[in-house]
């Protein structure tokens, strides 16, 4: 399972690898790592020791699909209607060759590493370990038994999953505070790489706060060796004790070269948090598009232009997005960003980790410079919707409807091939639309509904929290409805 993204650096441009598999845990905050005597050797059993139980191998399955792709035949037309259905023939069809035809998708296997959090079973990982997994099987370091897993909640955008096993008393990691992780210390990663179960790499912590293309920011860079499986594995310190998850790295070959990168347990604690009460990641927006202070500067040095902004450390505000929060605040183009929350901001990564950690409606002081003056505002945070509001996944339950997939005589009687059945309205947002008994659902969202299983995915997957429904009714007559799942 490996993810590739580009991104830009000085004097270089690499390819950004992923790999399967997270973990991370939530307990209490942590010190860093035991100080260590200048010049004295590191010992790093007792940190493998602490953490390889809490580390597992994850399987993910991926079962053979039948889909509906796209193929152009360039005489499609000049051979099946040389008229160009200028007589009727050929309708829907004389599109330039364009056609559609059922493939059937292999069945996919890959694995990764995860990290146990609890005791009862929570495990994070990285959301490319499982997105689109049909079945997950969690294996345990300390005595190789399997668990089927579910997954609670999962995010694209900072590529962490949490999923769920049925156990008790499993070996839980403890979690350290990321911020207090200093550029020099050891570090060990742990995970599963290339096949290689309960493998551990050591290394230091390179740099922090870097920024790696779109979604993922704030990543801890290391030179422990992380290659393909290490995704979702751990990254800790001396103490044994989490810091950040295995997720990425650059190369320019698949394999590692040096430089490897984890998500911080200051983001990772967030995502298990929303999880676990949300389904969803809350991902708070402060409204604004820049860059580095110096990355600035340097850019308008190289055009010929002198800039003085009053310093050389901040975040330079290029734009600011129309009713955003900074907006709203009355942030402008041009100003610089010094502090939030007390905190200075040097870098853009350093102002993505502590958004991050926010949620829609959390309030952020910001200190800023314009015109080499210093001011301070309070900064409302919103959702990518541009409100306040928390976003939840809705359940099948809120749409308070009992469904089957349609029978054979349904089939034939209305002239269709699927759809399901609204069987009993019990109340709930279907209700609240006009949903009647007898009415059968067809398409979602444009997603075709032959299962239980579709309709359930739609609605956890729903933008904009909403649904477009469409299907037909027991006389024949086609109709649709607009479903709303949250309370406007």
């Amino acid at each position: 399972m490996k993810k590739i993204v580009k991104t830009l650096m000085p004097a270089m441009y690499l390819m950004v690898i992923a790999f399967s598999a997270a973990s991370c845990n939530k307990t209490q905050a942590a010190p860093a790592t035991a100080a260590v005597a200048p010049g004295q050797p590191v010992d790093l059993t007792y940190a493998a020791e602490k953490s390889l139980p809490a580390v597992v191998y994850i399987k993910s399955v991926t079962n053979s699909k039948v889909q509906t792709v796209e193929y152009s035949d360039p005489f499609e037309d000049f051979f099946s209607d040389p008229f160009g259905g200028f007589f009727g023939r050929g309708q829907g069809q004389g599109n330039g060759g364009g056609r559609k035809r059922q493939v059937q998708t292999p069945k996919r296997a890959a694995a990764g590493s995860g990290v146990i959090i609890s005791a009862d079973g929570y495990i994070v990982t990285n959301n490319h370990v499982v997105d689109g997994a049909d079945e997950l099987t969690v294996t345990l370091n300390e005595n190789s038994k399997e668990y089927s897993a579910r997954i609670i909640g999962a995010d694209k955008a900072t590529d962490l999953a949490l999923i769920k096993i049925d156990a008790k008393d499993l070996p839980a990691i403890v979690i350290a505070n990321s911020d207090d992780v200093k550029v020099g210390e050891w570090v060990l990663a742990v995970g599963n790489p290339l096949g290689l179960n309960n493998t551990v790499t050591a290394g230091i912590v390179s740099a922090k706060a870097r920024t790696m293309g779109q979604g993922v920011s704030s990543m801890i860079q290391t030179d422990a060796a992380i290659n393909q499986g290490n995704s979702g594995g751990a990254l800790v310190n001396t103490r044994g004790e989490l810091i950040g998850i295995n997720a990425m790295l650059y190369s320019q070959t698949g394999s590692n070269i040096g430089y490897g990168f984890a998500i911080p347990t200051t983001i990772v604690q967030k995502a298990i948090d929303d999880f676990k009460k949300f389904g969803t990641y809350q991902r708070a927006m402060i409204g604004i598009k820049g860059s580095d202070v110096s990355n600035y500067v340097d850019v308008e040095k190289e055009k010929g232009n002198e800039v003085d902004l009053g310093t050389m450390e901040g975040i330079y505000i290029a734009e600011v997005v129309e009713d955003g929060a900074a907006a709203d605040a009355g942030l402008q183009k041009g100003d610089v960003i010094t502090t939030i929350d007390g905190k200075k901001v040097k870098q853009f990564g350093e102002l993505q980790g502590i958004i991050a950690q926010k949620r829609p409606g959390d309030k952020v002081v910001v200190k800023y410079l314009r015109n080499k003056k210093e001011k301070t505002a309070t900064l409302t945070l919103k959702n990518e919707q541009g409100n306040t509001k928390v976003v939840k996944n809705a359940d099948v339950d809120v749409l308070g409807i009992d469904v089957r997939p349609v029978t054979d005589s349904q089939k034939k009687q209305l002239e269709i091939s699927y759809g399901l059945e609204v069987l009993k309205v019990n109340g709930g947002k279907m209700k609240d639309a006009g949903v009647p008994k007898g009415f059968i659902i067809q398409v979602v969202n444009d997603q075709p509904m032959r299962s239980f299983d579709d309709l359930q995915e739609v609605v956890k997957e729903a933008k904009d929290q909403m649904l477009v429904i469409k299907g037909i009714f027991p006389t024949g007559k086609r109709g649709g409805f607009v479903v709303y799942l949250q309370n406007e």
